[in-house]
């Protein structure tokens, strides 16, 4: 059985970065499985420009080279301690010595889709085997529209290159210990809270990759891999400032999606916009009957509970809260179900939209694929009672890479 989600007296791994958050934030799961050892030298990447300063002086170094090796880790995208040549080669060769490493996340293994999507193993340093899942969408997968903040940047001044339109879904735990039965991570059952530069930098290895500029490319991140981000808060929102401040994403192009962990909900609602993502709702139900099957998490904080935490949610404007909703095939795909899903979404008063999803199949997981012809008739139903509905489009099935299909698979 996965850890009860509801516990609050487990201690968390540290993030690595000071500065992330202010407030008291309470642990919100119970881990099975322990943290990384603790490191007498953590690596560089995971902690911001603050952090790094006061590294460098405790080397004998002025503070300024703080900020050096915060622009080649966050900016530039450096893998290397020798690749920094902001830093004089003598300096470089003494910390090398003394054990400094960059110790950002690599790309361990890579798998291909025939739809231009890949899937990542992304190794943590030095944990051996241990991996978790990342996921590069060309183009995207249409969950970001209509939300209301996607308005596209101008292309840089000068700039002749080619802009990248993607999306990358990143994880923020090895395994979920939240159990929702048509999900393949749930069979990993809960492993670790990932740290702050273990989920952060799964986005700068995959900007590496595909040579990803911040500011000219349109790069949307979700959270929505591996694990529930709300379980693991405070490494989250320390990633987020990270990649915020340090690699100059925008907050509006990330959308963070939670099962309805209700503190963690109200933990969110406190956020300064400018570290604030947007939020999706894992609904996936059209009533809390249903739910409580789906996802076990409902018994504990069920929809009324959820809605009423997200209402604290100080949206920007235009911003819409996403119900991200799964369908069934004879489960949850019916036109009476989407009649209630519409009733409940103008119960919450809450500027909103549906995204749906039709479900992705996995080995050993005994639900059917909605047919295509139910998933227009749910969306039109939608439609026709004012609600906004768009289609999440499937990407990388054939590889394990789709919504549900995180398990760490190896084959295909």
């Amino acid at each position: 059985m996965p850890p009860d989600p509801a516990q609050s007296d487990a201690s968390q791994p540290d993030s690595g970065q000071p500065n992330a958050s202010q407030r008291e934030a309470p642990d919100l799961v119970q881990l099975d499985a322990a943290a990384p050892a603790a490191d007498p030298l953590p690596p560089l990447f995971g902690l911001d420009t603050a952090a790094l300063s006061a590294r460098m002086v405790q080397a004998g170094e002025p503070a300024w080279r703080g900020r050096q090796l915060a622009e080649a880790l966050y900016r530039q995208q450096v893998a290397e301690l020798d690749e920094i040549t902001t830093l004089p080669k003598a300096l470089r060769t003494r910390l090398d010595a003394e054990g400094w490493r960059v110790g950002r996340p690599a790309i361990a293994q890579v798998f291909q889709s025939v739809d231009g999507t890949e899937r990542y193993l992304v190794q943590a340093e030095g944990a051996g085997s241990e991996t978790v899942e990342t996921v590069w969408m060309p183009e995207g997968d249409n969950g970001e529209s209509g939300d209301g903040t996607d308005a596209d940047q101008p292309q840089a001044p000068g700039s002749t290159d080619p802009v990248q339109r993607a999306t990358i879904c990143v994880s923020s735990q090895i395994g979920c210990a939240v159990n929702c039965q048509f999900c393949l991570t749930a069979k990993l059952g809960l492993q670790r809270n990932l740290t702050a530069g273990e989920i952060a930098g799964q986005v700068v290895a995959v900007f590496a990759r595909h040579g990803v500029q911040v500011g000219r490319d349109r790069i949307n991140l979700v959270f929505m891999g591996m694990g529930e981000p709300f379980l693991n808060y405070a490494n989250f929102s320390a990633a987020v400032r990270l990649l915020v401040t340090e690699a100059g994403l925008s907050p509006q192009r990330m959308t963070v999606s939670t099962s309805g962990i209700v503190p963690g909900i109200e933990l969110f609602a406190q956020e300064p916009v400018e570290f604030r993502p947007k939020l999706a709702i894992s609904l996936n139900a059209p009533n809390d009957e249903v739910r409580s099957e789906l996802m076990p998490i409902n018994r504990k904080w069920p929809i009324e509970a959820v809605i009423e935490a997200v209402r604290r949610v100080q949206l920007r404007p235009r911003e819409r809260i996403t119900f991200e909703y799964v369908l069934l095939g004879g489960v949850t795909d019916r036109p009476v179900h989407a009649r209630e899903v519409a009733r409940l979404v103008r119960r919450t008063g809450l500027p909103a939209k549906v995204n749906l999803i039709a479900w992705n199949p996995g080995p050993g997981i005994a639900y059917s694929m909605p047919t295509s012809s139910d998933v227009e008739a749910f969306k039109a139903t939608l439609a026709a009672a004012g609600i906004p509905a768009y289609l999440r489009r499937p990407r990388g099935r054939d590889i394990y890479a789709a919504c549900g299909q995180l398990k760490r698979t190896i084959e295909g």
